[in-house]
């Protein structure tokens, strides 16, 4: 793994502050849920999904739309809007 030069204490707390460079790169926004693993001397981060999270969202729900043998999860709202402008797209090219 490439070292980005970035150092941070911990605090009080046990907190670190995650630097926005590696956010943004990495797509990390405020609220999302993380998981901690630890391997050998390293803390390793990343982003928590579950197999009920929406794809197009972050969602999770147990509502949420499992298609394509779990490739893809949708809210249905979602699901629905995609049906209608796959259909809208369709009709088009006809």
């Amino acid at each position: 793994m490439k070292t980005t030069g970035i150092v941070r204490k911990i605090d009080g707390l046990g907190r670190i502050v995650i630097p926005i460079e590696l956010r943004r790169a990495l797509g990390i926004e405020i609220d999302d849920t993380m998981e901690i693993s630890a391997q050998e001397d390293q803390i390793i981060l990343k982003k928590y999904r579950t197999e009920k999270t929406c794809m197009i969202t972050g969602e999770e729900s147990d509502d949420n739309i499992s298609l394509a043998d779990g490739k893809i999860v949708l809210k249905p709202e979602i699901a629905q809007q995609l049906i209608k402008d796959i259909q809208e797209q369709l009709d088009r090219s006809s």
